[in-house]
């Protein structure tokens, strides 16, 4: 993957931190959340290379691509990986979520129902 571009939003006006999105030449988009914390700042300009360490950390991890909740034991080495409910095929949370952004966009989601018609009709020559 080639980067082509990069976002950087602040998360709750850069309270929480900022996620940087890394946008590659095939449409991938890789986000990486960067917290604010007592031991760190994260700025604008600093959320870039945190993110950057962030990754190269994972990538320099081995992943048990065969266990997506982690070791279950010492975690201090290992990535915890939460599958969304898409890839873990829950229909239950799916629809969850559907319903969800469907509450959070009403009425422009509601479909108007027509109950007479709009369309104005000359009574003239109906005999």
């Amino acid at each position: 993957m080639q980067v082509v571009g990069m976002q950087v939003v602040a998360e709750q006006g850069g309270k929480l931190g900022y996620t940087v999105e890394f946008v590659g030449d095939g449409g991938e988009v890789v986000s990486v959340l960067v917290k604010n914390d007592r031991a760190q700042t994260i700025n604008r300009m600093n959320a870039i290379p945190q993110a950057q360490k962030i990754m190269e950390e994972i990538a320099r991890q081995e992943l048990d691509l065969d266990n997506f909740e982690g070791s279950g034991g010492d975690t201090s080495n290992s990535l915890s990986v939460q599958r969304s409910a898409r890839s873990a095929g829950d229909t239950d949370a799916l629809e969850e979520q559907l319903d969800t952004g469907l509450e959070d966009t009403f009425p422009a989601s509601d479909p108007v129902s027509i109950t007479q018609s709009s369309i104005a009709t000359s009574t003239e020559g109906k005999r």
